[in-house]
């Protein structure tokens, strides 16, 4: 199973895939926001979203899983 985790702390702006979705290494898949920057997060790997852990408005740590893939 992979993964895809934050990579700082801040506060999850939206989720740009839902479940279902197929995305390739260095998709964006989600903007946080950190210290008043969006901060866009990227797929290191290909693979299918299955589930996805964090909602907009949540506030993450960094290394936080934010989205599971197949």
């Amino acid at each position: 199973m992979k993964h895809i985790e934050a990579t700082m702390a801040g506060t999850v702006l939206n989720i740009l895939v839902q479940e279902g979705d197929s995305v390739k290494a260095g998709d964006t898949v989600a903007l946080l926001e950190s210290m008043k920057m969006e901060i866009p997060i990227e797929s290191n790997v290909d693979g299918v979203v299955s589930e996805i852990k964090a909602g907009s408005g949540d506030f993450v740590n960094e290394g936080d899983v934010l989205i599971v893939l197949d």
